[in-house]
This record gives structure tokens, sequence and C-alpha cells, in this order.
């Protein structure tokens, strides 16, 4: 079996394993996975379960230009073009999001990075810090079961992108297109791991929990 974390986070010959707070070793993970595959369900669970900081980048953009910062004023300058906001303005607010929490035990990286030229550009991030990405969890869902879960979320979300099937679609094909590839990159690293995203929430946690803790 391929272990994701590094020997002194495995167990010992007694089966008694070192907490982070004693090692200080941060765990940084890159939850994975399309629309609707669980991952913010899934990152409130593992935020509980290890003590770890979830950084979601929609939050991120929407805290930035609600906060009027410079950073939020030039992603809103893109958006009100109806572009794309460049990977250097996006990597400088995940970057200036991470420095704010020093004493971490270790990040949830949900819905970043989406394309490898920001992985490339996270794990240099990390990698000057001397704490690189952990692991990737890729949670894995048939696109039917993704159509049903977004539907039935527009239900209670409010969101005008769950609730029409072909911006549903689109977004399937954009992350088809542009986003899973990134799954390579890391898998290449031998930190990808595919988790089956079908289940309750509480099965798909044991998962993810499973695969982090081997």
């Amino acid at each position: 079996m391929q272990y994701l974390y590094p020997p002194e986070l495995r167990a010992d010959r007694w089966g008694r394993k070192p907490t982070f707070a004693k090692k200080k070793i941060m765990l940084n993970i890159v939850l994975f996975g399309p629309p609707g595959a669980g991952k913010g369900t899934q990152s409130v669970h593992l935020v509980e379960s290890f003590g770890l900081i979830h950084l979601s980048t929609g939050d991120i953009f929407r805290s930035n230009i609600k906060g009027n910062t410079e950073l939020g004023q030039k992603a809103q300058s893109f958006m009100d073009k109806g572009q794309l906001v460049p990977d250097d303005v996006t990597i400088r607010m995940l970057e200036s999001e991470v420095n704010k929490h020093t004493d971490a035990k270790g990040f949830i990286f949900d819905g970043f990075p989406r394309t490898t030229a920001q992985a490339e550009a996270l794990d240099a991030f990390l990698d000057a810090r001397k704490t690189p990405v952990t692991c990737m969890l890729a949670l894995e869902v048939e696109e039917d079961e993704l159509k049903k879960r977004l539907l039935g979320r527009a239900e209670t979300s409010g969101r005008p992108d769950d609730a029409n099937p072909e911006v549903i679609q689109k977004r399937i094909d954009v992350y088809n297109a542009e986003t899973a590839p990134v799954a390579g990159h890391y898998a290449l690293q031998g930190k990808f791991t595919g988790i089956d995203g079908i289940g309750t929430i509480e099965e798909i946690l044991d998962r993810l929990k499973a695969a982090i803790e081997h």
C-alpha cells in the first residue's frame, strides 16, 4: 500500500500514531472532483477530524471583493468583463490567505488548483515554505449522479447555476476539459488517490480518512 503520510506520521509497531500538534507537520490536501462531487460537504468534516483550515477559492474571491482589497479590485475588473481571473491574481489571494494562518496544522484546498499551471504555482509556493502538498484526494462520481445532485441542491442553495441543466452540463464539460488533467500532475508525484464518491456522507468520509491515515 502506498502511504500518503510521511514516515513520521505512520503508526508505529504498536499502532500508535503521533499527532500533528506534537510533530508540527503540516497536512496539505487538495480535495478534487467535479461540480456536485461533495467537496464542500466533506471539507467540513475533514476540518473537524484533522484540525485543518478550509480554503475555498470561491470564498476567498468573495471576501476580497467584499473587502475591496487591491486583489479583489483586480479580480472584479476581470469578472466585470466576463473574463477569467488570471492565475497570478488567484494565487496571490491564496498565498495571502495561507500566510494569515501561521499556526495552522494544514490546509484543505477546495476548488484550487483548476489548471496544471495553477498546480505548478501552488507547488512552488508551498515548496518554498517547506510545506508541500501532501496528497490529492479525488471524489469520483458518475456524470448522471452529478447532475442529479446539482439539480437537487438547487432547491436549497438558491444558486442559478445549479438549476439550469445546460449550465450544469457546461460546468461538467469545462471540468473534464480543463480541470480533470490536474489529477495527472499529482499522479506523477505519487500523491493522487481516487475516492469512491457514492454512498452516505459518513461512508465517503471514512474512505477519505482511511486514505489520509495510511
